[in-house]
């Protein structure tokens, strides 16, 4: 049976912390409340959900997994580390001119691209159209000119940006759902369709979250299609950042990368140096 689909954002009184916080609900106004808050505490819930506590809006799938966090006080901030540290590939890459972004979640790496990285253009594809029902609560600016939300699978639209001759500089991979990473970006198939649609200097920012049997096999998924032209992060909350280059000829020039991450650090305020000494050391160590 389909689930019904909402007009517009329920908002009820949060199940849980203080009586002040709100839970944000794709559901009809005369839905049985009651009962769509007990299956979102007891975990049958299978729609996305907001919870705002006042001064931060965030994205969940579920309990257990926290997918966007916005602040209120500044919601074009990034506040979650992953994040952050995706946006090293500026170290690397200052001015690309098309970013292509495989999943939307509660939008932080577009709105700060947006913000931000002013060359660009930036194409989201989010295959969950009750994400993208969720954008106006993040503050997501509306499609024009240089922002555009498309509804459909990242890997299939990845596929067909070759047969149009699009080369976009940066494909940013945050592809996750419920259950862990799509299934549709996890084979060599992808990431080979990925080289194929990266322009000649592009760089592939994924986020690898979940087990780590499946991190190490994305890891090598994507060092073998590659040729090991890749960096990484692993970060505290377990994640691991990747970048991976399509430029036969790349051999970061650290003392440039260096110097570049300051103008990033007094531009954007994200501490660029921190990303560029870990992923020089990981990359001395061979680490990733």
């Amino acid at each position: 049976m389909p689930r019904p689909q909402a007009a517009s954002v329920l908002v009820l009184p949060s199940p849980f912390f203080s009586d002040s916080d709100t839970i944000r609900l794709l559901e009809p106004a005369d839905c049985d409340t009651r009962d769509v808050l007990r299956q979102v505490v007891s975990g049958e819930y299978d729609r996305p959900f907001v919870i705002d506590d006042g001064s931060t809006r965030t994205l969940h799938f579920s309990l257990s997994l926290i997918q966007s966090t916005m602040s209120l006080k500044d919601p074009f901030a990034l506040e979650l580390d992953y994040t952050q540290a995706m946006m090293s590939f500026l170290l690397f890459l200052a001015r690309p001119q098309h970013i292509f972004m495989l999943g939307l979640g509660g939008g932080s790496l577009a709105k700060f691209c947006w913000r931000h990285v002013g060359s660009a253009r930036i194409t989201v594809v989010e295959i969950d159209p009750d994400v993208i029902a969720f954008r106006d609560e993040f503050e997501l600016p509306p499609d024009g000119p240089r922002l555009a939300v498309i509804e459909g699978d990242g890997a299939a639209h990845v596929q067909a940006l070759s047969a149009t001759g699009e080369k976009p500089d940066v494909i940013m991979m945050d592809a996750f759902d419920r259950h862990g990473l799509a299934g549709s970006v996890s084979s060599v198939d992808f990431y080979e369709s990925v080289l194929r649609a990266l322009a000649g200097r592009g760089i592939m920012v994924a986020n690898l979250a979940g087990e780590g049997a499946d991190r190490v096999e994305h890891l090598a998924m994507i060092g073998e299609v590659f040729d090991d032209r890749v960096l990484s992060l692993s970060l505290p909350d377990g994640n691991d950042i990747v970048l991976a280059f399509k430029n036969p000829a790349f051999a970061p020039r650290w003392r440039d990368v260096a110097t570049q991450a300051k103008a990033l650090r007094a531009r954007t305020g994200l501490d660029f140096p921190k990303f560029a000494q870990r992923l020089e050391r990981n990359s001395r160590l061979r680490y990733f």
